[in-house]
């Protein structure tokens, strides 16, 4: 309680000296998506968004796990009126958030409460995300982004979200995921005791950091994700841009992130 009444109090005295916009959420909400510096995050993916991600004004956008906007708010700045945002996520509070302040003020920004269970975030959810289905017309999106949902997913979770990503993406159309993938470099890394994030448990196709807390964290061999997306028809972009979540010197952001892309058969 302490805690939300100095949130609240900074919150309103940043926005009273001009240091806070109010496409800028409250630090509750913000850290409830691990925190960090909010627009300095958003705007590093978004340059992902349009190096690699091939990102333009006109496109169509799927945010999955949207959190409180974090990629949304520089996406209001560079959509126009042709593109369009979707996002979506469990956690009530901030889609009612980003509904208020960037819904309203951007008409083709849309955010939607998914009914998907998940024991701290959603515990009245309908659906087990392994059974979900995106609430989307197939071959619909231009682009589709995912920043730490899968660092907090089961195999199977995951191996849904997955093959719905190749579903509503349009041909040609590519994606941005982060992960915590395994391979020789990382493993010898978390050996020798570097990083951030270990792995000790095994569960189903997947490495975890709790037993107690399975999708606290959640790793992944990254010959298991390339094998499930060539299954969902989805290409990789190699090469992966490798995170320094394990103790790399040489890095690209904090995880991995992979690029891929819808093939397109008609061509």
């Amino acid at each position: 309680m302490v805690r939300q009444v100095y949130h609240s109090l900074v919150d309103n005295i940043e926005l009273l000296v001009g240091k806070r916009d109010k496409l800028t959420p409250p630090r509750r909400l913000v850290e409830g998506i691990g925190g960090g510096n909010f627009n300095q995050i958003g705007d590093e993916f978004f340059r992902y968004f349009l190096e690699v991600g091939h990102l333009h004004p006109d496109h169509s956008v799927l945010d999955v796990g949207c959190g409180c906007g974090r990629m949304a708010v520089p996406l209001t700045r560079f959509l126009s009126d042709k593109g369009g945002y979707w996002g979506f996520d469990i956690v009530e509070e901030s889609i009612a958030w980003c509904q208020k302040n960037i819904g309203e003020r951007h008409r083709n920004f849309h955010f939607l409460l998914a009914d998907v269970y998940n024991k701290t975030y959603h515990p009245r959810g309908r659906f087990c995300a392994a059974e979900y289905r995106f609430p989307y017309l197939d071959d619909f999106f231009d682009f589709v982004s995912l920043t730490s949902v899968f660092t907090h997913m089961l195999a199977r979770d995951m191996q849904n979200y997955l093959s719905q990503i190749a579903r509503v993406l349009k041909p040609g159309g590519r994606c941005l995921i982060s992960y915590f993938l395994l391979n020789d470099e990382s493993r010898d890394c978390l050996r020798r005791g570097l990083g951030t994030v270990k792995f000790p448990f095994v569960d189903d196709n997947c490495l975890i950091s709790s037993r107690k807390h399975p999708e606290g964290a959640v790793g992944f061999d990254e010959q298991f994700i390339r094998d499930n997306f060539a299954v969902c028809g989805l290409e990789i972009l190699d090469p992966i841009r490798y995170g320094n979540w394990c103790g790399r010197k040489l890095l690209y952001s904090y995880q991995d992130i992979v690029f891929a892309t819808k093939p397109d058969r008609r061509n």
